[in-house]
């Protein structure tokens, strides 16, 4: 996926921000996990809709695979685009709406053309992904936990079978737990169904625990697109962006100033530091 010179404004009813995106150039590798992270209003959740098409370019383009959008994309070509990136808004469970969950999940599939019993099989499969036993499909929705809530309607959006997967912040308002649990669910089905994931955050331990990419976005562009990993070593990106770091990196800075030792690498999860303590003889 490439983004190109995107520029974008965005226009709720008689409400119309301009530049929300701001001459964006970006490429997202086939197979990547990325975190986009950025302060309120920076424009990561517009990011996300030019990509499924439901924001369109003012100037520039975005293409995927074979598909290109442009400003004058007709709503025809955008279904396929929308088909193939599969978006997750914050607290997607507000948009369920039918009478069971099967009938919310098989929504997507019937839209795009596939018969009742391809639907209902979908239903079936993504149910089991999302951790969720099939009993489940015949309930209604709205007699469920939000945890329970938020993996069917995650269930609807892979029910369509995209290549790419963009969710914002997809463990907002979830307890510790049940954020751990949707975050560590996205990974596993990135990593089984081969997706290329964005995902909106403002946590850096799901950065450093789940992404191999950051961008980091500010007033409506991309300041920065790199390595987990050489982001969170670089102190001038960090100071320059105001970033927050994983505990295991602050602790991390910590015990080298208390020392004086520099461990052997920069640690993003608890992990990495305990190994680096031991390689460091200081465990």
């Amino acid at each position: 996926m490439k983004l190109e010179h995107v520029t974008a404004d965005y226009q709720l009813g008689p409400i119309r921000s301009f530049n929300v995106l701001q001459d964006v150039e970006m490429k997202v590798e086939s197979g990547s996990f990325t975190a986009v992270i950025g302060k309120t209003g920076a424009g990561k959740s517009s990011l996300l809709k030019i990509m499924n098409g439901l924001l369109l370019p003012k100037q520039g383009k975005v293409t995927i695979g074979d598909a290109i959008i442009t400003p004058g994309k007709n709503k025809k070509a955008l279904k396929s685009i929308r088909k193939r990136v599969g978006m997750v808004f914050q607290f997607p469970e507000s948009q369920l709406f039918a009478e069971t969950v099967e009938q919310d999940i098989c929504f997507g599939p019937l839209n795009f053309g596939a018969s009742k019993e391809e639907a209902k099989e979908l239903a079936r499969k993504v149910i089991k992904q999302v951790g969720l036993t099939a009993d489940i499909l015949s309930k209604s929705p709205f007699t469920l936990s939000g945890g329970q809530k938020r993996r069917i309607a995650i269930a609807g959006i892979l029910a369509m079978e995209p290549d790419i997967l963009v969710l914002d912040e997809p463990g907002a308002g979830l307890d510790p737990k049940g954020k751990l649990d949707i975050l560590s669910s996205i990974a596993s089905w990135h990593k089984e169904q081969g997706l290329t994931t964005l995902i909106v955050t403002h946590d850096m331990e799901d950065v450093a625990q789940f992404a191999n990419n950051i961008v980091i976005m500010d007033k409506g562009t991309v300041v920065l697109h790199d390595a987990v990993r050489n982001v969170f070593s670089n102190k001038a990106i960090i100071d320059k962006w105001q970033l927050d770091v994983p505990e295991a990196l602050k602790f991390q800075m910590k015990i080298e100033e208390k020392t004086g030792v520099k461990l052997p690498k920069v640690c993003l999860t608890i992990e990495e530091l305990t190994e680096s303590l031991i390689e460091a003889g200081l465990a």
